[in-house]
């Protein structure tokens, strides 16, 4: 009995510095998943709501003008990707002269990266920065960013608007908001 009583006290001793070394190295899981709805929007009314345009342009000065919302799943601690995704909206290219190049429809098929940045007094909205895969209805593939200023101590390197790739083409020069004229806003909010 004595033999048997000190084999199981060392397959103890044994079990628990394994468990400890096993948990050691595993990092601390930060805070929850967070659920977060992007729009571009429309200031009409008073104050924002979804339905807006927004702009950007592409090296030689071909403009973008998209609409859209949705959501997506970011995974907590801010990074991973996420296939968590819905929403898209409505794309046209324009050239430089204005000739109608492409148009069509976008959805949204998955999240890159999210950083949030600074929060708003209202309503669960935040300020941010949200990385978006996207299939056009083109048949092509291309990234999504959307950026959202928050006005509260927001640093100014945040933009307000959008910009967006077109398989090779990148549409980077994004169009920022101008007051008195209803286009290039967006907003987040935490659901």
């Amino acid at each position: 009995m004595k033999i048997a009583s000190k084999w199981i006290s060392g397959i103890t001793v044994v079990s628990l510095a394994v468990l400890l070394c096993m948990t050691v190295g595993l990092p601390v899981v930060r805070g929850q998943a967070a659920h977060v709805r992007w729009d571009i929007v429309t200031i009409a009314g008073g104050s924002p709501a979804p339905g807006g345009i927004a702009s950007a342009l592409s090296d030689n000065n071909s403009v973008i003008t998209i609409t859209g919302s949705g959501t997506f799943v970011a995974p907590a601690g801010g990074d991973g990707t996420s296939s968590a995704t819905t929403g898209g909206g409505t794309f046209k290219i324009h050239t430089s002269d204005g000739t109608l190049r492409a148009s069509g429809t976008y959805e949204v098929t998955g999240l890159v990266r999210w950083d949030e940045k600074g929060t708003f007094p209202f309503d669960k909205a935040v300020g941010g920065l949200a990385i978006l895969r996207v299939e056009f209805s083109t048949g092509s593939h291309g990234v999504l960013v959307v950026s959202c200023h928050a006005p509260s101590g927001s640093s100014p390197a945040i933009f307000e608007g959008i910009t967006m790739s077109i398989d090779f083409v990148d549409f980077w020069n994004r169009q920022a908001p101008v007051a008195g004229v209803d286009a290039n806003r967006t907003l987040f909010h935490i659901e």
